[in-house]
């Protein structure tokens, strides 16, 4: 019986055989990786990187391909996890020592960003992740300072991940076709994640890019003088998309500084 793709879940599911290939190129599945996968779907995907290994784990909400996919696979080569990749503990996972979750998905346009916020928390735990993604939201993850869609995306990923936009995906690979072409985006956490308290730093970088057009002297007034954005390598005049990865932790560090923990 053919599955109807939700809405509410931002079902698209990818269907050109040589988009799913070049995917699995990109991947490079081995036979000993710990692989999840969100929001499988139809499995095709999960098919192809079955090839390759003897088992991996699926994280899917919709109920009707939970049961489709316990049908499909036996328990030994496919883990079924049910429910909310957003409020799914990856940790959960049972991992041999020395290895790290591979993470792999074509994920819902609709909850992309929060989702990444939510896997960075355990980016220490991960060897790699492999997504399918608005192109958009891609292009904003990997750009650089100066760019005009540099923002809190772009800074809080590469705080802790190395990323790189691998192809793009037009709407026909899918069904039914969404409206913007998606994108793969390999992303490699950092081993040299600069020092740096997360809640400074998000902080910092909310409300830099809060109001990008003005000046960042006038963006972070209340938190920094004129001569602490000096201090911390940043031009008072700059604005807040000409600055790069290193001068926002060094501010989330002098702000951490000036707000002590209680």
């Amino acid at each position: 019986m053919k599955h109807i793709a939700r809405k509410r879940f931002g079902q698209n599911f990818l269907t050109d055989d040589g988009v799913l290939h070049q995917i699995i190129r990109g991947i490079g599945p081995g036979k000993d990786d710990v692989m999840v996968e969100i929001g499988p779907g139809l499995a095709a995907m999960t098919n192809l990187l079955l090839q390759a290994m003897p088992h991996m784990h699926v994280v899917e909400l919709d109920r009707d391909l939970v049961a489709r996919l316990k049908k499909s696979y036996p328990a030994e080569r496919l883990t079924v996890h049910e429910g909310d990749a957003l409020k799914f503990d990856f940790l959960s996972i049972p991992v041999p020592e020395g290895k790290k979750l591979r993470v792999v998905g074509n994920l819902p346009y609709n909850i992309s960003s929060p989702l990444l916020f939510h896997l960075a928390t355990i980016s220490e735990h991960v060897l790699d992740q492999h997504f399918m993604l608005q192109k958009e939201v891609v292009e904003r993850m990997v750009a650089e300072p100066g760019s005009k869609v540099y923002g809190r995306l772009s800074v809080m990923l590469q705080w802790r991940y190395h990323m790189e936009l691998l192809f793009v995906v037009p709407p026909e690979a899918f069904d039914p076709p969404p409206k913007v072409d998606s994108a793969i985006v390999r992303m490699i956490p950092r081993k040299d994640v600069p020092a740096c308290d997360v809640a400074a730093l998000e902080e910092v970088v909310t409300k830099a890019f809060t109001q990008r057009r003005k000046v960042i002297r006038n963006c972070l007034s209340g938190m920094f003088t004129e001569e602490e954005l000096l201090q911390a390598g940043a031009d008072p005049q700059a604005r807040p998309e000409t600055i790069s990865l290193e001068v926002y932790v060094a501010l989330a560090n002098l702000w951490s500084q000036k707000t002590p923990k209680s």
